[in-house]
């Protein structure tokens, strides 16, 4: 079983990058199960969460719910990350989710990322922005992205070749995943507990 989160920062409902979100984790999970792999997908949906992630901001602790999107994240074996695009970088709802998620949770962590937008004027977010926020996070990023603009969710010839950019992101993603494995889950808890017992030790 590998299981998925996947990080939508959507602020419509409906939305378009809610929709490319669930389209690439149904694409991973094909291409996982062409290998037979399960692939088991949860998603975090930002738009629900956007007064706790602000008052983790400001209080540095997060409320249940938000706790909640954060184990989703840290226990899963790859990430798909998708941000409707603002000025050619990503939201601040997006942004500062993986602002207050705690560190380390996407270390060694396979992620897939994609946008949206109304042009494809802002399809370099995904470069200029998306990768090297993740890369920072010591995430592994995938190396082939997806940016949809709105015209690419009508039918014809638009259509077929975002779907077609979908089938490959989603191989490539699922390539990687299985090059990585599965990944431990931490125990932030003990962790901790270990350090703090490590540091009394070194003051006796």
């Amino acid at each position: 079983m590998t299981r998925l989160a996947v990080v939508s920062g959507g602020l419509r409902e409906p939305s378009s990058t809610r929709l490319l979100a669930d389209r690439l984790a149904d694409a991973a999970r094909s291409a996982l199960a062409d290998d037979g792999v399960t692939g088991q997908a949860t998603v975090v949906e930002l738009r629900h969460l956007g007064h706790p992630i602000m008052d983790a901001m400001l209080t540095g602790f997060a409320a249940a719910e938000l706790e909640s999107a954060f184990e989703t994240v840290a226990g899963a074996d790859g990430l798909i990350a998708v941000t409707p695009a603002f000025n050619a970088s990503f939201s601040g709802l997006f942004k500062s989710f993986f602002d207050v998620l705690p560190e380390e949770s996407l270390a060694e962590m396979p992620v897939l990322i994609a946008a949206t937008g109304g042009t494809e004027r802002h399809s370099l977010v995904l470069e200029h922005a998306l990768r090297p926020m993740f890369s920072y996070l010591h995430a592994i990023v995938s190396p082939t992205t997806v940016y949809a603009a709105t015209a690419d969710f009508g039918a014809g010839e638009a259509g077929s070749a975002l779907s077609e950019r979908i089938g490959r992101a989603a191989g490539d993603f699922a390539r990687l995943l299985r090059a990585c494995g599965p990944r431990p889950r931490r125990d932030t808890f003990t962790e901790d507990l270990t350090e703090m017992q490590r540091l009394l030790g070194d003051d006796h």
